[in-house]
């Protein structure tokens, strides 16, 4: 038996490796399409770096087109993890610690500056309202002004002073003034409105007069001085004199109402002096050339030009 000729179709004749000699080039034999020179071989040899992860192999020498990632954060089935490889994990490959979170802005923290900003401005805004009250106080043009001290004595003596309760200006009865003279105190006509219905008479007399020594007066200035008399006959006249000096042409005490009935004939009467601060001394006497028959019940003060009323 020779080389290429041992019959047809024997087994031994199927020999992988026939190609390789000239009687089995002679009979046809072809080089294996397979892997290594066996039959149906699964093995394909590749060229390096041709082989891929996550890639279907298509046929031989070709190369199947690379399956789409899935998207951001999900799973990909073609993904084989370093790990499950032959050897691990390359040793450039591993992963690094894990980055922390990027946290959010401290918005607790900027609530709690908000409000403590809000608090400042309000305790702010009330501490200069408090100030701006306070500031006010005792100014000019304010609600709250100093009174002077005064006070009223109800039996005063004919050399003591006559002033009025706090915030009112001083009035006293004619007869608790000094009296001087023929001026004498008198209660037969009714009507007299001071203390006892006690008034001064007598002052028709040269000399007589009535002086009051008044204190509490709150400024320099012109007030009203009201005499309430009592005249049912002529129109008198009296001098009047303040701070020792003659006022005007004297005070008119006419008889104003009119009456004949000295009941029924008392009256007021008014003069503008000008008075200063503190103290002064107020004089009605009967002098010369005067007409004196009244009689007088009542002074009293008021602040500015106002007249009777």
């Amino acid at each position: 038996m020779t080389p290429g000729d041992n019959g047809a179709s024997t087994p031994e004749d199927d020999d992988p490796f026939g190609y390789l000699y000239a009687d089995g080039q002679a009979r046809g034999a072809q080089p294996p399409s397979g892997g290594y020179g066996y039959p149906n071989s699964v093995s394909r040899v590749r060229t390096v770096g041709e082989r891929q992860y996550g890639q279907q192999q298509g046929p031989q020498g070709q190369q199947a087109a690379p399956t789409q990632q899935g998207a951001y954060g999900q799973p990909n089935a073609y993904y084989q993890a370093p790990e499950t490889l032959p050897g691990g994990v390359p040793a450039g490959s591993r992963p690094g610690p894990p980055v922390p979170a990027r946290r959010g802005p401290n918005t607790k923290g900027l609530l709690i500056g908000a409000v403590a900003v809000v608090a400042a401005v309000v305790i702010g805004i009330g501490i200069a309202m408090i100030n701006g009250n306070s500031d006010d106080d005792g100014k000019p043009g304010s609600d709250v002004a100093a009174s002077p001290a005064q006070s009223q004595s109800h039996s005063p003596s004919p050399s003591s002073s006559a002033s009025a309760p706090s915030g009112e200006l001083p009035k006293a009865d004619a007869s608790g003034l000094q009296l001087a003279g023929g001026a004498t105190k008198a209660s037969d006509v009714k009507g007299a409105q001071a203390a006892g219905g006690v008034y001064v008479g007598g002052l028709e007399t040269v000399g007589s007069s009535v002086t009051w020594t008044v204190d509490g007066i709150p400024e320099d200035g012109v007030y009203t001085l009201l005499a309430r008399f009592d005249n049912p006959g002529d129109d008198q006249s009296m001098t009047l004199t303040i701070n020792g000096e003659k006022f005007g042409g004297g005070m008119n005490l006419g008889n104003f109402t009119g009456q004949d009935d000295p009941e029924n004939a008392w009256t007021e009467t008014f003069a503008y002096p000008s008075l200063k601060k503190g103290s002064n001394t107020i004089s009605l006497s009967c002098q010369t050339g005067d007409k004196c028959n009244v009689l007088l019940d009542q002074f009293r003060l008021k602040k500015g030009k106002v007249g009777r009323g």
